[in-house]
């Protein structure tokens, strides 16, 4: 999956499928984790967000599976 760099002192960078409704997350110490039946909606407000570790420790870890890919 392709992510976008972002500005953060947390994630290196974001990617979305919008055919799985997957979000990929790449963070700074190299784990990437993929978060499964995120909506569009979501990623969206993930990348508006003025801060992308908090709006992901707050609306997205703990609402929806996910599974760590490296």
């Amino acid at each position: 999956m392709e992510r976008t760099r972002v500005s953060s002192s947390t994630i290196r960078s974001i990617g979305y499928d919008e055919a799985t409704f997957t979000l990929e997350v790449e963070f700074l110490n190299g784990h990437v984790y993929q978060y499964f039946s995120v909506s569009f909606d979501r990623y969206q407000r993930l990348m508006a967000s003025r801060s992308k570790g908090s709006f992901l420790a707050n609306h997205i870890k703990d609402h929806y599976r996910y599974r760590q890919v490296r």
